[in-house]
C-alpha cells in the first residue's frame, strides 16, 4: 500500500512538473520597435507578472519592423507587435494582418490611443512628439541663433548644420515628412522639403540619433523627438530643445495581435498587460505622454508647449499613402543618407 501511494505520488508531481514545464515554455516572438535600452525592462517587468512567457524580440528600426512584417503577410514570424507606429499598424490592418481583440480593461484608456473598429485591433501606449534639439556651445561657435519655427530651418545660414531621420527607417523621420504634407500641403510641402535638403547634412536611420548627435556636438541641430531632447539635457548636453511655432507631428507607439498566431491565448496574456496602468508606468520612464489618464509624471526639461502644438494628425491619411510617400522621398532625398549598418 505505502509502494502504491508513493507511485502514486510520484505520478501526480511527475504531472505536475510535466505541466509546467510545458506552461513555462510559451514563448512568443515580439517584433518592435521600442529603443533597445528599453526592451530587457519590458520583458523583465512583465514578467514578474507572468514567468510563464518568455518573450524573444525580434527588434529594428520602424520601416524595417514594417516592411519585415508586410513581406511576411502570407507566413507570419511573429505573434505580437509590442512598440511600432500606429501608422504602421494601421497600415497592417488595411492588409488584414492583425487580430481583432478588446484588451481587459481597454476602457480605461484614453479613446485616442485605441483602434475604432469594435473590436479594436490596436491599442496605443505612448506618443512622442517632433522636436528639434539645438546645441548652444556649437550654435555659438557657427555665429548662428536657434531656431523657433521649421521655416527658419530653410535659413542659408544653417546649411550642413542640421540631421533629421530617414521616414523609410524611422517612425520619427516618417510623422516629421507626412506631419509637414499635411500643415503646408502636398505640393508646398515637397517644396519644404526640397529646400530643407539642402540645409541637411545627412539622414540618420534612428529617430533618436540625430538628437543624440546635436548633445554630442557632432551636429549644430537635429530633428528629433522632445522627449529625447530632455533625456540629453538631463545628462548635461548643451542643448535646447524647440517645439516649432507651426505645430509638430507626433505618432503614437501600438501594440496588436499578428493575426494568424497559434499562441493566442498567450498572446491574449500579454496584450492585456501592456494596457495596464502598470504598464503604463514603465512607458512613462521614457516618454511623456502615455494612453492611460493621469499616470505621466512632469518630465525634466521637457518643454511645456509640446502637447499643445500636437497637431491634429490624420493617422489614417499617412498610412494609407505612406507608400507612396516614403517612395517620392527615396527618390528626392535618399542621396545624404547615412550608411546602414
Amino acid at each position: 500500500m505505502k509502494l502504491n501511494r508513493r507511485f502514486f505520488q510520484a505520478a501526480v508531481l511527475a504531472t505536475a512538473l510535466t505541466g509546467t514545464a510545458a506552461f513555462a515554455e510559451t514563448e512568443l516572438t515580439v517584433y518592435t520597435a521600442v529603443e533597445a535600452e528599453d526592451l530587457q525592462r519590458y520583458a523583465e517587468t512583465f514578467n514578474k507578472d507572468h514567468p510563464d512567457i518568455k518573450i524573444n524580440w525580434v527588434r529594428d528600426s520602424t520601416g524595417v519592423v514594417t516592411a519585415k512584417l508586410l513581406a511576411e503577410k502570407n507566413n507570419p514570424q511573429a505573434d505580437v507587435v509590442w512598440g511600432l507606429a500606429a501608422t504602421s499598424l494601421m497600415l497592417l490592418k488595411s492588409e488584414g494582418m492583425l487580430e481583432p481583440y478588446a484588451p481587459k480593461g481597454v476602457e480605461n484608456l484614453d479613446p485616442k490611443f485605441v483602434d475604432t473598429a469594435s473590436p479594436p485591433q490596436w491599442t496605443g501606449m505612448d506618443a512622442w512628439i517632433a522636436a528639434i534639439c539645438y546645441n548652444t556651445v556649437e550654435g555659438e561657435k557657427a555665429g548662428v541663433k536657434p531656431p523657433t519655427s521649421w521655416k527658419d530651418l530653410l535659413k542659408p545660414e544653417y546649411k550642413g548644420m542640421i540631421v533629421m531621420p530617414n521616414p523609410n527607417s524611422s517612425g520619427t523621420g516618417f510623422l516629421d515628412v507626412s506631419s509637414w504634407l499635411q500643415l503646408f500641403g502636398e505640393e508646398e510641402g515637397w517644396k519644404y522639403m526640397d529646400a530643407l535638403h539642402e540645409n541637411i547634412a545627412s539622414y540618420t536611420h534612428s529617430g533618436s540619433k540625430p538628437c543624440k548627435m546635436a548633445g554630442a556636438g557632432e551636429a549644430v541641430m537635429g530633428i528629433s523627438f522632445a522627449f529625447r531632447g530632455a533625456k540629453e539635457k538631463a545628462g548635461g548636453a548643451p542643448i535646447e530643445v524647440i517645439i516649432p511655432s507651426e505645430g509638430v507631428g507626433w505618432d503614437m507607439e501600438a501594440t496588436a495581435i499578428v493575426a494568424g498566431t497559434s499562441k493566442l491565448e498567450a498572446a491574449k496574456t500579454l496584450v492585456d498587460w501592456t494596457i495596464t496602468k502598470q504598464a503604463n508606468e514603465m512607458y512613462n520612464v521614457g516618454y511623456a505622454v502615455v494612453a492611460y489618464p493621469g499616470v505621466a509624471k512632469e518630465v525634466p526639461n521637457y518643454p511645456p508647449e509640446a502637447v499643445q502644438r500636437m497637431i491634429k494628425n490624420d493617422f489614417e491619411w499617412a498610412a494609407n499613402n505612406r507608400k507612396a510617400i516614403l517612395e517620392e522621398w527615396q527618390k528626392r532625398y535618399d542621396s545624404k543618407s547615412e550608411p546602414k549598418g
